[in-house]
């Protein structure tokens, strides 16, 4: 591992940490996306993180927040780290290919199929209040079909 790499590493543990600790599992792996997508049933949230500012000062905390006020919890909470764990990464994508790449952004998948998308374009510039108000909704309705 060459020292970019190694530096990067140890930069973005806080920001994996602020997931598993709200009790997202990290999927490090293309095999781990691919178990998880074959065997989750009902409703998985999807948040693919970033070391950007809109990742660390809204969609983390949207994602965090929505699921702690919530009435309908997502059966599933898993994350992958777009630029990190790229093998996962572009495996999660291929799940949602109708969707354009981009990050951070968050899913919301019903038995493994895409039920709702929330890109970049809708998580920078706005307020995170705005965007956890939205995934609550969302997981609201998914839930409730």
């Amino acid at each position: 591992m060459n020292a970019y790499d190694e530096y990067m590493k140890g930069i973005v543990v806080p920001m994996r940490q602020e997931l598993t600790g709200a009790g997202f599992k990290e999927l490090l792996t293309a095999e781990e996306v691919n178990e998880h997508m074959s065997s989750a049933k009902g409703t998985s949230l999807v948040v693919i993180n970033s070391v950007c500012g809109c990742a660390a000062g809204l969609a983390r905390p949207a994602a965090i927040g929505a699921i702690q006020t919530v009435e309908a919890k997502p059966d599933h909470l898993v994350t992958v780290f777009a630029g990190q764990d790229k093998e996962a990464t572009a495996q999660m994508r291929n799940y949602f290919e109708e969707v354009l790449p981009s990050s951070p952004s968050i899913a919301v998948l019903k038995d493994g199929e895409l039920a709702h998308f929330i890109p970049r374009e809708q998580i920078e510039g706005y307020p995170m209040e705005q965007i956890r108000d939205h995934l609550s909704q969302v997981l609201q309705q998914v839930a409730a079909q």
